[in-house]
């Protein structure tokens, strides 16, 4: 169900945005409020998206898997979120045709690749503290994206529901491990 509502949001949300350039009233807001951040700290800020570091939580997350035991789980932490990136680039955002500084933007690649890499990475540990981390991951990259002018907020918002959706359908529901019978 969250995957299906995630997917629609991303959906949704790029459509008052399709074929333009413009940004909307919380794209200006959230620019305006990233804009005193010096170009040092928007740049720290943006890192969690970089490929060397989305790479090496996605290894992360494989390996986890594979020390768990889980074959199947430890291959799709890998597919799972190249999928969610080829629809970002060669379906989504050649469909919504949002364009910002002559690139197209809706929905964030950037966002997409992280956030894949973490849901996957919250999917395998099911550790609060993963969830923390990861949302402060975001939180930073999406004030390093709007500040550096790569991607309009909701950009961003619509490559986390996107990202979201994809992971949640495609990862397998958790296993039930028996419980050995009484008699």
């Amino acid at each position: 169900m969250a995957a299906a509502v995630c997917g629609l949001l991303a959906l949704l949300l790029g459509l008052p945005f399709a074929g333009g350039t413009a940004p909307g009233t919380v794209d200006r807001a959230a620019a305006a409020a990233v804009a005193h951040l010096s170009p040092g700290v928007v740049g720290a800020l943006v890192l969690p998206t970089e490929p060397y570091v989305v790479i090496a939580l996605g290894v992360l997350a494989v390996v986890l898997c594979l020390r768990a035991g889980q074959r199947r789980e430890a291959a799709l932490a890998l597919a799972i979120p190249v999928l969610a990136i080829l629809l970002t680039g060669w379906l989504l955002k050649p469909l919504y045709d949002r364009w910002k500084n002559y690139t197209l933007v809706y929905p964030s690649g950037h966002t997409v690749s992280l956030v894949a890499v973490l849901t996957v990475l919250v999917l395998v540990t099911r550790k609060a503290v993963v969830v923390v981390l990861s949302a402060l991951a975001l939180l930073a990259a999406t004030a390093g994206l709007v500040g550096m002018g790569y991607h309009y907020l909701t950009d961003v918002v619509g490559g986390t529901l996107f990202a979201v959706s994809v992971v949640l359908f495609s990862w397998p529901a958790p296993r039930r491990v028996p419980v050995p019978s009484g008699g």
